[in-house]
Formats: structure tokens, C-alpha cells, sequence
């Protein structure tokens, strides 16, 4: 299970790092102003309603349902996994031709661009908006891998996705030269029909490895009676999931871009508002998408068995297994964000027209974010514990704790804090929020699965006592780690961060043993025996 883990956690590295090479050629051939702006929303739209309408329920309900038919069918699910396939693909298909003929409709709802940037934007969107189908199609031939135990295609084929875009936007910087004066009609099909050929590339490369597996989609559409309904009822309470979530980042982002104006006509130095916070998230969800994503697919497949022989203690084993090992790293990266936000933002964000007031604000956001990553973790081990069991009704009510108490605290902090620190008080309120739907999600699944069972030191061994040991050294870890990194501050952001972070590594390795921390020095000794060999 580590090996499957590692395989996906190293093609997910692999993609965020050439992630990050291709929005340095956008930004270098686009630029930050209008004309990024509105390739930015061609490229964005298509993945905001992919995953608001479909691609969350795709996620999390197909697993659980093709071994569930795997084990019940005689044919193995073979024409159950047919009829699902053909059933979704059918969905995206209409979907994908609806958005793309009010393609002018949802960029009007997204921007209030008008003139030549809208029929930019409006001619982009219609060459963006076909990657619906190909982000569905991958996320379907993705999820029968996993429920036949092989995970590694999925996480490496985004990297082949990024190398199309970095070679059709470098084609662009080669032919065009400059893009000041807006795009040509050639320009907009290259760049456009090349996005989406990268997100085609990556749902295709998957085919060869369904091969491997012995899988051949033979579609059907003999849908009555075959045990559909299920699969599509649950997919229904995880739209109804992601539509809640959507209303409480709505109030976040309405709440932070007002705070931002404020803050420009205050005169306040650094930039206090959205693009701060989004910066600040999308830094602080590296550590769960790496490490509790990639154990948890690996883990999806067996949990799925587990609940369809109606074998909860295996479940719950599986699910505390997931929230301890997980929490082995994502502990002491949480840590690690509060301790060394200044020179983690720095390292990442202190080029071109960001300052050093600019840091310390996403600095501050970082900081107020990090308790909530060890929540963030848990509650997606926790969820998909329910999912394995074929429930998304009930995550959807406990996901209701979160995303009320986040839009609620999110207004409070707004309403009551200084412009300077109203945005930071909201990445709080959402660390606030999950804290408390993490407990509430985890005491809901532990009455859903029953009395822990097991040897008396198996019992004693929960994910609760473990979170609380990686507490007790990671705390300690943190401190050396900032007294370190302020101490070689003079050395530059990266070499501050450098220092900070090994010596808040090795205060946990040390302090791993005299605090029975065994899924830290279980790893150890695993990477010990493969580097002797």
C-alpha cells in the first residue's frame, strides 16, 4: 500500500513541478494583464463546471460501485462497469455541447468584459469548453484503474497534459512574438485547440494501461434495471456537496475581494485581499493533495471490498490506518506552514511586483491556514471511509457544519477585523471550520462502524493518540526550525527555508523514537533497508 502511495505521491510531485514551468510560459506569452486574464477564464470555466456538476460525484462514487459489481456479478462487473461508462459518458457529451453553445452566456457570467477582450474570451471558451468531456473521460477510465489496483497512470499522465501546454504556448512565443495587440484568429485556435489537446493527451494515455488490466469498454445502453440507480443517487447528494462548498467560497471570495478594495483605498501596503488568500491556499493543499490523496486512492479499493462483505472492522482498520499514516507527514508540514510561513511565501512569491509587504500578508494567511491542514487531511480520510461504504448522504450533511461555519466566521471576520487583517481572520474561519467537521465527521463514522476491535494495544492505538504524539514533537521541531531559519535569514528566502525545514525534520526524527511514533520510524527503517540494499 506505501509502495502504490509512493508511485502516486511521485507522479503528483512530478506534475505540480512541470505545473509550475507551464504557468511560467503562459504567464511569459500572455502576460498578467487582460489578455491572460481572458485565457485564464477560457481555460478555468470548463473545470469550475466539470467539477460543480460532475466531476465530484465521478470521484468519489465510482470506486466503491465497481467493487461492489467485481464481487456481486458473475461476470465479473464487466457489463455493469459497460453500462456505467456509457451512461456518464452520454452525460458529459450533452453537457460538454450545452456549454459549449452558451459559451457567450457563461463568460458574461463570469466577467463583464465587453468589446474585443469578451470575443477573445467568448472564442477561447469555445475551444476550452470540450475538455469537460476529456477531464470526465479521465477521471472514468482513471477510476476503473483504481478499482482494478492500479493507480499509477493516473497521477503521471496530467505531467504529459503540462508538456503540451508547454510546447503549443513556447510554438506561440516562437510564431507570434508579441501578443500585445490581442490574438489573430490562428492564435486563438493554437492556443485554444492546444489546450484541450493536453487535457485529450492526458485521458487517452490512460487506454494502454486499461489494456494491461484487461479492460475493453464495449459501450451499452441497456440502462433499465441494470442497478444504476444507486450509483446515480449518490452522485446526486456529492452535487448537491460541491454546490454547498461553492456558496461558502462564493461569500469567501465576494467577502475578500471587497476587503481588497478597501484595503487599495486605505493606503495599506500589501496586498490584504483575494489573490493573497488564494495564493496562501493553494500552497497550504500541496501536503494533502501529495501524501493523503495518493494513500487514500491506493487504500479506496480494499476499504470498497472490506464494506461490500459487510466487514466494517476491516473499514475502520483501513480508515485508522489512513488517518495515522497520513498524519505522519501532514503533522509536521502544518507545523512547518506556521512556523516558516515568511520564508516558504517568500521562496515561492517574492519576484517581480510582490514586496515584502505582499509576503507578510500571504505569510500571515499561510499561518492561519496551517491548523486547519491536519483537519483538511482527516476529514477527506474520514469522508471516504462513508464513501466506501456507498453513503454520500450522510457526508453531505456533515459537510454542512463546515461550509456554514466557514461562510459564517468568514463574515464575522470581515465585519469585525481592520481591513489589514480581515482576509487572514477568514483563512482562520475556515481553519475553525474544519477542526469542527472533523470531529463531528469522525465521532459520526466511528458510530457508523461499530466498537473498535483487536488486541488491547491495537485498541489503545488510535488515530486520535497518534495525532496528538506528532503534536508533541512537531511543536518542538517548529520552534528550532524558525529559530534556525531566522538565524540564516541573511542567506535568502530559500537557504532560511532550507535550514528551517531540515532542522524541524530531524527534531521529529529524533524525537520519533522516545515518543512511539511508530509511522515515522517505520518509514525510517524501510528507507534505511532499501538504500543498504
Amino acid at each position: 500500500m506505501l509502495r502504490s502511495g509512493a508511485l502516486m505521491a511521485a507522479g503528483s510531485i512530478v506534475s505540480r513541478a512541470t505545473g509550475f514551468i507551464r504557468s511560467a510560459v503562459v504567464v511569459a506569452a500572455l502576460g498578467t494583464g487582460l489578455l491572460g486574464d481572458s485565457y485564464a477564464v477560457a481555460n478555468t470555466v470548463p473545470n469550475i463546471l466539470y467539477m460543480l456538476l460532475i466531476g465530484g460525484a465521478l470521484n468519489a462514487v465510482f470506486v466503491p460501485e465497481l467493487v461492489r459489481a467485481a464481487k456481486e456479478h458473475r461476470d465479473g462487473g464487466q457489463a455493469y462497469t459497460d453500462r456505467l461508462l456509457t451512461a456518464c459518458t452520454a452525460a458529459l457529451l450533452v453537457l460538454t455541447a450545452a456549454a459549449v453553445l452558451a459559451a457567450p452566456l457563461l463568460v458574461a457570467a463570469y466577467t463583464d468584459y465587453d468589446g474585443a477582450q469578451a470575443s477573445t474570451t467568448v472564442a477561447l471558451a469555445r475551444y476550452c469548453l470540450p475538455q469537460i468531456l476529456f477531464y470526465g473521460l479521465f477521471t472514468l477510465l482513471g477510476q476503473v484503474l483504481n478499482a482494478r489496483g492500479r493507480f499509477g497512470a493516473m497521477m503521471w499522465t496530467p505531467v504529459l497534459n503540462n508538456f503540451v501546454i508547454i510546447g503549443v504556448f513556447g510554438l506561440f512565443l516562437y510564431l507570434a512574438h508579441d501578443a500585445s495587440d490581442g490574438l489573430t484568429a490562428a492564435e486563438t485556435r493554437l492556443l485554444g485547440i492546444g489546450t484541450t489537446a493536453g487535457i485529450a493527451l492526458q485521458a487517452l494515455a490512460l487506454i494502454p494501461s486499461l489494456r494491461a488490466a484487461r479492460f475493453r469498454w464495449r459501450p451499452r445502453f441497456d440502462w433499465r434495471g441494470s442497478g444504476l440507480a444507486r450509483p446515480l443517487r449518490n452522485a446526486g447528494w456529492l452535487v448537491m456537496l460541491v454546490l454547498t462548498n461553492q456558496i461558502a467560497y462564493w461569500v469567501v471570495t465576494r467577502l475578500s475581494t471587497t476587503t481588497g478594495a478597501q484595503a487599495v483605498e486605505a493606503g495599506l501596503a500589501g496586498g490584504a485581499g483575494y489573490t493573497a488568500y488564494s495564493n496562501a491556499y493553494q500552497l497550504w493543499i500541496v501536503p494533502q493533495g501529495i501524501i493523503t490523496v495518493s494513500l487514500v486512492t491506493a487504500l479506496m479499493p480494499r476499504m470498497s471490498a472490506a464494506a461490500a462483505d459487510g466487514d466494517l472492522t476491516a473499514v475502520r482498520r483501513d480508515v485508522g490506518y489512513a488517518l495515522r499514516s497520513s498524519a505522519a507527514l501532514v503533522v509536521p508540514a502544518a507545523c512547518l506552514f506556521a512556523a516558516l510561513a515568511p520564508w516558504v511565501m517568500g521562496s515561492v512569491f517574492e519576484y517581480g511586483r510582490t514586496g515584502a509587504a505582499d509576503i507578510e500578508v500571504m505569510a500571515g494567511m499561510l499561518a492561519a491556514f496551517a491548523p486547519g491542514l491536519i483537519a483538511f487531511s482527516g476529514q477527506y480520510v474520514l469522508s471516504r471511509g462513508f464513501y466506501a461504504l456507498s453513503d454520500t448522504r450522510t457526508p453531505f450533511f456533515l459537510n454542512l457544519v463546515i461550509a456554514a461555519l466557514n461562510a459564517a466566521l468568514s463574515a464575522a471576520a470581515y465585519w469585525l477585523l481592520p481591513a489589514r487583517w480581515a482576509v487572514t481572520g477568514m483563512a482562520g474561519a475556515y481553519s475553525l471550520a474544519l477542526i469542527a467537521g472533523c470531529a463531528v465527521t469522525a465521532y459520526t463514522l466511528a458510530r457508523r462502524l461499530g466498537p473498535r476491535g483487536g488486541t488491547r494495544m491495537e485498541r489503545r492505538t488510535t488515530a486520535l493518540r497518534t495525532h496528538l504524539r506528532l503534536l508533541a514533537a512537531s511543536i518542538p521541531a517548529a520552534a528550532a526550525g524558525w529559530a534556525a531559519a531566522r538565524a540564516a535569514d541573511g542567506l535568502g528566502n530559500l537557504a532560511a527555508l532550507a535550514t528551517g525545514t531540515a532542522v524541524l525534520a530531524l527534531v521529529v526524527v529524533l524525537l520519533a523514537r522516545p515518543l512511539r511514533l511508530t509511522e515515522i520510524t517505520d518509514l525510517l527503517d524501510s528507507l534505511r533497508r532499501r538504500l543498504g540494499r
